[in-house]
């Protein structure tokens, strides 16, 4: 249902952008989100988007680097991850949220190298 790209290896200070293609029925009424896990750790959040667009909210961590948004009618959501930095390293989830209904993205990886 979500289909995650555009991870890869990167050195740090680089960009990268990350896509998530949705084939859900109504996705516009789909909050969305993206989340992500190191190696040994826990998923962790990252970022969120309303599913109109007009709010968005993304850990302090990430604050000030990554930007999350979406195009409903390419009913595809981003995650645009600037000054990437080692910490950043890991897989990435996104996900689509209606209520009590979720849905998961198989995950891309991404490895900032310093």
């Amino acid at each position: 249902q979500l289909q995650a790209s555009g991870g890869g290896l990167v050195q740090a200070g680089g960009s990268l952008r990350l896509s998530c293609a949705a084939s859900l029925r109504s996705f516009s009424t789909y909050d969305m989100g993206w989340f992500r896990q190191a190696p040994g750790k826990e998923r962790e959040f990252v970022a969120a988007v309303s599913w109109s667009g007009d709010s968005t909210y993304v850990a302090d961590s990430v604050k000030g680097r990554f930007t999350i948004s979406r195009d409903n009618a390419k009913n595809t959501g981003y995650l645009q991850m600037n000054s990437l930095k080692p910490e950043d390293t890991g897989a990435y989830y996104c996900s689509a949220a209606l209520g009590a209904q979720s849905f998961w993205g198989q995950g891309t990886k991404v490895t900032v190298s310093s």
